[in-house]
């Protein structure tokens, strides 16, 4: 199994290896292209974004200066936004539902490294997905860490960290962020 196999099934694997290496190196020139992009150039920007992400639904509005580590792992559905200045560490799936709006400043990492040190040091780290539902608004400056599920129908307050799953419905905030109100139900 190689490096970059290893990485897509969700093992630990070397990130300096030279494959795994030109995989980000290409998501990094695409973010680079895109970041240098007019906001006129509908077209130019519309293709490095497919060639970016795994997939992209319709009516997509990404702004600059987006950073990805892979892309190949960044799935988003319809009505996608992406603010200013955000980051997608994406070793493993980062996914999106439809109509899902993210604030500038935000980051999801779906990376983790070992707790050891020896194993940490080897150059070694592994990916965990982060999974947003639909209809979700990611307020500002929000981090989301490995692992998380966000559902339906949630509101993320600005500045807030999430650590844990978050239930759809639900307005959540804070450092860790943690639910604050029920959202009613969307018809």
């Amino acid at each position: 199994m190689t490096e970059l196999e290893k990485m897509k099934a969700g093992k630990l694997y070397d990130y300096a290896d030279p494959e795994v290496r030109g995989a980000h190196i290409r998501a990094v020139e695409l973010c680079d292209e895109y970041n240098e992009t007019k906001r006129t150039e509908t077209e130019k920007r519309e293709r490095i974004l497919r060639e970016l992400f795994g997939s992209l639904g319709e009516n997509a509005l990404v702004e600059k200066n987006i950073r990805i580590d892979y892309g190949f792992n960044v799935h988003a559905g319809d009505n996608f936004f992406v603010n200013y200045d955000c980051v997608f560490l994406d070793c493993a799936p980062i996914t999106f539902g439809n109509n899902v709006f993210i604030a500038p400043q935000c980051g999801f990492y779906a990376v983790n490294h070992p707790l050891e040190a020896d194993l940490r040091n080897s150059g070694v780290e592994t990916g965990v997905p982060i999974t947003v539902g639909d209809d979700v608004w990611i307020g500002g400056g929000v981090k989301v860490m490995p692992g998380v599920t966000i559902g339906s129908n949630v509101v993320i307050g600005g500045g807030s960290v999430v650590v844990k799953d978050i239930p759809s419905n639900s307005l959540a905030v804070g450092n860790p962020a943690r639910v604050v109100k029920n959202i009613p139900p969307k018809k």
